[in-house]
């Protein structure tokens, strides 16, 4: 059977030349790898909006890479960038947000938590109330895009309140970031944490964080962990340009290969259009079979799009996700608590004619399965 298309939240679908790109072998301490690994650490600098060639950010941020996935990253953050004596707000609509609030709680630092629901974003006069009556909340960390409904957080209002409070705002933009646009400096973010595989279309095993070089430096001897100390990371990285510990090689390589690719496009502005154009077409083609999503038009991202799960008797979710296996597409399960769902992606190598595929593979699933009523169940 072939590869299907994978309609997820990552891993993605993958161009060719991605996947050659990790034929070839690296040895961690070849001039060509630390080249290779610069430039990489440069690129996503310059993605996420501080650009020194232009004198925009200079030598304020810096890139750290990070053996592992998305959420290695997030915790190195955490662990590295927020001082154990530190209050840490966070905001949280999803499975991601509770998941920053569970590794800040394993790592001993005190949290509030401030919960709205997963079809709603945080309203930024709620976080600055929060914060003025508690100024030991040095730090604030939210989700950019919140896969869990496929919502996208107001990070410029929020960005704005931990500006104006003199608070530390860290952005997991595991899900946004290379398709949505990051100004690390505009927004005065101390740190935007990401992967290789998701809107840059890199493969997994690399997570990364553009954090300010002042941050950095005052994170020395912060984390409690050694494979996940940010500061140490940097620092090995800025003396030697080589990693400190067996690097993710043909992750790497993949990922030099998916910026070339992914400034070919037209960067942020390009590879958003075609995100939006997928999104657009799955919502209308979704309705039109009818299928209810779980966000209205304002609030959702062009990165996964949740549907309501139907309420008609012969939907299983397992049998509509093998059926649409079958031919060719994998999606996702709801991950609401909540409200029953699935989810559909926008992102990797696709473009909307594979959107198009899959929902005529969805409208004949449903003919086969005989689900007549596709709208959701009552919450």
């Amino acid at each position: 059977m072939a590869d299907p298309i994978l309609l997820t939240p990552g891993p993605l679908t993958t161009s060719e030349s991605v996947k050659r790109a990790m034929l070839r072998d690296w040895g961690s301490r070849d001039t060509g790898f630390i080249a290779l690994t610069a430039r990489v650490r440069a690129a996503l600098v310059k993605v996420a909006g501080a650009d020194p060639a232009r004198g925009k950010g200079g030598g304020d941020y810096a890139c750290v890479p990070v053996q592992g996935s998305g959420t290695f990253a997030v915790e190195a953050s955490i662990d590295s960038l927020v001082p154990r004596s530190a209050g840490l707000l966070v905001l949280a609509n999803g499975a991601y947000g509770e998941r920053i609030a569970k590794i800040a709680e394993r790592l001993g630092r005190r949290i509030q938590i401030y919960r709205t629901e997963e079809h709603e974003p945080p309203v930024a006069s709620d976080v600055e109330r929060l914060l003025k009556a508690d100024t030991e909340l040095s730090h604030v960390v939210m989700v950019h895009c919140e896969t869990t409904a496929g919502i996208l957080n107001p990070l410029a209002d929020i960005a704005d309140v931990a500006r104006r409070n003199n608070r530390a705002l860290l952005v997991d933009a595991m899900s946004s970031f290379g398709a949505i646009p990051i100004d690390v400096v505009t927004l005065g973010l101390t740190a935007v944490i990401a992967s290789s595989n998701k809107c840059l279309e890199g493969v997994p095993g690399m997570g990364f964080v553009i954090a300010r070089t002042d941050a950095l430096t005052a994170a020395a001897g912060n984390a409690s962990s050694l494979s996940l100390d940010l500061a140490d990371q940097w620092q090995y990285m800025e003396k030697t340009g080589q990693w400190r510990f067996t690097p993710p090689t043909h992750v790497l390589s993949a990922l030099d290969q998916a910026i070339l690719e992914f400034e070919e496009e037209g960067g942020v502005a390009g590879r958003g259009r075609r995100y939006a154009d997928n999104c657009k077409v799955l919502i209308d083609g979704m309705t039109k079979l009818g299928f209810e999503p779980m966000l209205s038009h304002n609030l959702q991202a062009p990165i996964i799009v949740t549907f309501r799960t139907p309420a008609d008797p012969n939907y299983e979710f397992e049998k509509f996700y093998d059926a649409l296996r079958k031919r060719g597409y994998a999606i996702y399960p709801g991950k609401l608590t909540k409200a029953d769902s699935f989810r559909i992606g926008c992102i990797g190598r696709i473009y909307p004619k594979d959107i198009e595929g899959a929902i005529a593979a969805v409208a004949a699933v449903v003919d086969e399965l005989g689900i007549k009523q596709r709208g959701g169940k009552a919450a």
